[in-house]
């Protein structure tokens, strides 16, 4: 295969197809977005059996733990795709919305519409449930999409790719709109780097090695996230049942997920309750604790934090731990040591939470809340293409109007300029 031509060849297509997509009824994206729904629910066997054709290379490569994670497709990770192209569907199209229509002394009205992206790459790793979820997201938003899965999981992107391609039949939308690039070729992922011609956006999902490249390489607007080392704050207002809950919950519900918990900080009034009603629950999960020299005197055969554990992403079963004097201190660390993702305060004092709220400076800032819930499908967005650490365009999980721009419209009736 010459990958510069296939490459250059699937760019032509999608640009090609964004013109479509753009101009596609609100009804013909929805039909297309229930009839793929439909199409994966129905072949959900063949795409377990593809699924498992890369688990088994994967392990046979000793592909590390919480990629392999990522990688299996569970029957309720199938349902999950499913049901998040029909949530989708009953999304509001932002595309073609008026806002901000306003009459200027000229007597012209000047306003802001929604309009698509155009041609979005996405490149990822592993999940290959982000080939549905990043597929119907482009479609509802009027875009065409290239993605890139990784070469894990070619079989279960291309099984996945195949619903997709006769859903968009089934409402007379072009297939190119979503292609699934079919080779494992790295070289492909640097050639489409470079298309600033056919591809308006790049999003790249995975490892920190994987965005850098993406981030140094492409020569068109990037949208992403480098680290999830994600905090909860336990206060010494806080509710230690609720605390404990959410605590436990940020950390073990699943590990290899940029929105899990790698840092937990405790103010010091409640770290010696927190930590014996917390502590053997860690220890029942398997999870490791590398602790301060304060918590070290609190817990036996804990090891002791290094300054690079406190910075570590750790997709594992270890967590860092740091008892600290207060919320200035936490949010101190946290700015410190944070990637600007998900931090979390558990108090039951309103005025803490609102400064930290207000003076945490990540995309996603909670309260009461384990971490987990930073997620396009928890925020009601149906799905997400990303979760974007970014200060332009979009900030957070990158829904439907993530993947749109604004034009401004004038309304006039024969003004001209004096």
């Amino acid at each position: 295969m010459d990958i510069k031509q296939y490459i250059q060849g699937l760019g032509q297509l999608a640009k090609a197809s964004a013109g479509m997509m753009a101009r596609a009824s609100t009804a013909q994206k929805n039909k297309a977005l229930i009839a793929i729904a439909e199409n994966i629910h129905k072949h959900r066997a063949v795409l377990t059996k593809a699924n498992e054709q890369d688990i088994a290379l994967a392990k046979e490569k000793n592909l590390e733990p919480a990629l392999l994670d990522r990688l299996v497709l569970t029957e309720a990770r199938i349902n999950a795709m499913s049901e998040g192209l029909n949530q989708v569907a009953t999304l509001t199209d932002p595309i073609g919305t008026i806002t901000d229509l306003a009459m200027r002394p000229s007597g012209i009205q000047v306003g802001n519409m929604r309009v698509p992206l155009g041609v979005v790459g996405i490149i990822y790793e592993s999940r290959p449930n982000v080939t549905a979820d990043a597929a119907g997201l482009c479609l509802k938003s009027g875009n065409a999409a290239i993605l890139r899965g990784g070469s894990e999981s070619l079989n279960s992107n291309q099984a996945i790719a195949k619903c997709i391609h006769m859903g968009l039949a089934a409402a007379d939308l072009p297939e190119e709109a979503v292609q699934v690039i079919s080779t494992s070729d790295r070289a492909a992922v640097g050639e489409l780097l470079t298309m600033s011609e056919y591809v308006d956006v790049i999003v790249p999902r995975g490892g920190k090695s994987l965005i850098e490249r993406v981030s140094a390489e492409a020569r068109m607007p990037v949208i992403k996230h480098l680290d999830g080392i994600c905090h909860v704050y336990i206060d010494k207002d806080a509710d230690i049942e609720k605390a404990v809950r959410i605590a436990f919950n940020a950390k073990t519900q699943r590990y290899g997920t940029c929105n899990t918990m790698e840092c937990l900080l405790l103010a010091r009034s409640v770290a010696p309750e927190v930590l014996d009603k917390l502590a053997p629950k860690y220890q029942e999960a398997g999870v490791e604790i590398r602790g301060c020299a304060e918590s070290e005197k609190l817990l036996d055969g804990i090891k002791l934090a290094t300054e690079e554990d406190y910075g570590t992403e750790w997709l594992a079963p270890v967590l860092s731990l740091k008892i600290v004097a207060d919320a200035d201190e936490a949010m101190q660390h946290i700015a410190k040591y944070g990637s600007q993702h998900t931090d979390a305060i558990v108090t039951e004092n309103l005025t803490i939470a609102r400064r930290f709220l207000r003076e945490v400076d990540s995309s996603s800032v909670m309260v009461n809340a384990s971490t987990r819930f930073a997620d396009g499908f928890e925020y009601g967005l149906g799905a997400e293409i990303g979760i974007s650490t970014d200060k332009f365009h979009a900030r957070g999980p990158v829904g439907l109007e993530g993947l749109t721009s604004k034009k401004y419209i004038v309304l006039g009736d024969g003004h001209i300029r004096t």
